[in-house]
């Protein structure tokens, strides 16, 4: 008997694809036998490659596309999309995305295309579906995503959401990450995409003092040369502090997975660490976190809120009420 084919179409960003990994999780376990797979953004496809009940990571590169519309060869990379797609013979595609884009996704895709009606989303995509379903608004991100597969599929959510994920290995033991192995450390994720979603740094130069008292080295990830820029000037003000060099997804969440506490701003490497169990601490100044925070991890919580910088001290206590928690076991 031919087994059930289901693709999940969630493609950017990194937060939001980190949100959908806890609709995988509950597939495989309603759907032991289903084929899953995901179309995703190229940028963020090293994610769900970390969850097992994925079979095949499918890239896309919508944003290149856009950015050379007329080209030949985005024409002939779309044409071959489809036909892999086609081929893959799916019975049902889930747009969690709910945009434009991804369900122009998954209309190149066979089988039922299930999204959400006119009422959830945030535009009009009912025509690009087969059947639409309704998830209420003010709910966490993942819940809605959650809701939607249990709705296109027809089963109830009785279990807590688990994202599914276990940090990497760091590959091929990089000579920089001898520190990591040799101290316990933090990691500090001071970059965000908006800035004002910034944490002050003088904030982060102190907390990198408190953690340094505890014993702790403190790890600076970047991704842009302003975020350079910003980990240099923090680390230089620390005594034991690494800026290493830019990571990939899948050593970004090796180092991530390994630290003793992370420390992050509205950021998808937050959500990140979350998903991966490590006690994180989310640091929200300009943004709500009741939607899109740190959500379903049992090491994790949120401070601050939209305009509520939190301060040093606040952070500080989330830190030991985190570590407090006992660690769940895989």
């Amino acid at each position: 008997m031919r087994r059930m084919r289901i693709l999940l179409v969630k493609t950017s960003s990194l937060g939001d694809v980190v949100h959908n990994l806890p609709v995988a999780s509950d597939l495989r376990a309603r759907f032991p036998d289903a084929r899953i797979d995901w179309a995703v953004e190229e940028a963020f496809a090293e994610i769900p490659r970390l969850h097992p009940a994925i079979a095949e990571v499918i890239a896309v590169a919508l944003r290149r596309w856009r950015a050379e519309p007329l080209r030949r060869r985005t024409w002939r990379t779309i044409t071959a999309l489809r036909a892999h797609l086609r081929s893959n013979r799916y019975d049902y595609v889930i747009d969690n995305q709910g945009l434009f884009k991804s369900a122009l996704v998954a209309r190149l895709a066979g089988g039922t295309r299930i999204g959400l009606d006119w009422v959830s989303s945030r535009e009009p995509l009912r025509p690009l579906y087969d059947r639409t379903v309704r998830v209420p608004w003010g709910q966490h991100a993942v819940e809605r995503n959650r809701q939607l597969a249990a709705q296109a599929l027809g089963y109830a959510l009785d279990m807590p959401p688990r994202y599914g994920i276990v940090a990497p290995p760091l590959h091929a033991s990089p000579s920089w990450a001898a520190p990591l192995r040799e101290q316990p450390y933090a990691v500090l994720l001071h970059a965000t995409s908006a800035s004002p979603k910034l944490w002050p740094e003088p904030r982060w130069i102190e907390l990198g003092d408190h953690l340094q008292d505890r014993g702790l080295a403190c790890v600076l990830p970047w991704g842009s040369t302003v975020e350079h820029e910003r980990s240099q000037r923090i680390a230089g003000s620390l005594k034991h502090a690494l800026v290493p060099p830019r990571l990939s997804l899948s050593d970004a969440a090796a180092v991530l997975g390994r630290a003793q506490i992370v420390f992050g701003v509205d950021t998808g490497l937050s959500h990140l660490a979350a998903a991966l169990g490590a006690a994180t601490v989310g640091i929200y100044v300009s943004t709500q976190p009741a939607a899109t925070g740190l959500y379903g991890a049992p090491r994790a919580c949120n401070v601050g809120g939209r305009g509520e910088a939190p301060a040093l001290a606040d952070v500080i206590r989330a830190e030991r009420e985190i570590l407090d928690r006992v660690k769940p076991t895989a």
